[in-house]
């Protein structure tokens, strides 16, 4: 048996925070007369930004801890099979060193019993494993919808129109000028929402 967390939401970042989103509410430059010096910052000021998908992975404490909340299920699932499988083992062990001493009559019900022991085991092991790559896809689901409703948030804040992502060995973006890299920022403002939360759900539960 062996059941394993996907460790890293590295799949999960297939995700790609929101290739895409266009910043809602954007002030319409008709609606009032801006000042020279206005227009000639707000057509200086970047519309398109990305962020570095490995940088997230590797920094944003809620993937840390999400990572840590899977390998514990996944290690939990995994001790429990195990326990389980020994324990059916040892009553095989122990029919087979006194299954000389049995007539046929009394083998018949035990080997029936182990065999159907055999077959609910093998039924259990498949529901542990299924059940943690069920927890993996929600921890990764809620992830995604996460890191979503923190960039349409902060495309609006900052104004602008698209958030792109980047990784090592993708070639969807071979190049983006530095200017242009938000990461650290985006990084900064998770975890200091990351935190807040954690520290109020803390507080609520002393």
């Amino acid at each position: 048996m062996n059941i394993k967390t996907s460790i890293v939401a590295k799949s999960v970042l297939i995700l790609s925070i929101a290739a895409g989103l266009a910043a809602c509410n954007q002030n319409k430059s008709a609606d009032k007369p801006a000042a020279a010096t206005t227009t000639a910052a707000t057509a200086e000021k970047a519309e398109i930004v990305f962020i570095n998908q490995d940088s997230i992975v590797s920094q944003y404490e809620y993937i840390k801890d999400m990572d840590k909340r899977l390998d514990a299920k996944g290690k939990a699932a995994q001790s429990d099979v195990a326990s389980r499988q020994q324990a059916i083992q040892r009553e095989i062990a122990e029919y087979q060193r006194n299954m000389g001493t049995m007539s046929a009559e009394q083998r018949a019900p035990i080997e029936q019993r182990l065999q159907r022991k055999g077959q609910e085991f093998q039924q259990y092991q498949q529901n542990a494993g299924a059940q943690v790559q069920n927890d993996q896809v929600n921890e990764q689901t809620k992830l995604y919808e996460k890191l979503v409703d923190f960039t349409k948030s902060y495309a609006k804040e900052k104004g602008y129109k698209m958030v792109l992502t980047f990784k090592k060995g993708d070639p969807t973006m071979l190049y983006g000028d530095p200017s242009l890299d938000v990461t650290a920022d985006v990084i900064k403002k998770l975890n200091e929402a990351y935190t807040k939360t954690k520290n109020n759900f803390i507080c609520a539960n002393e």
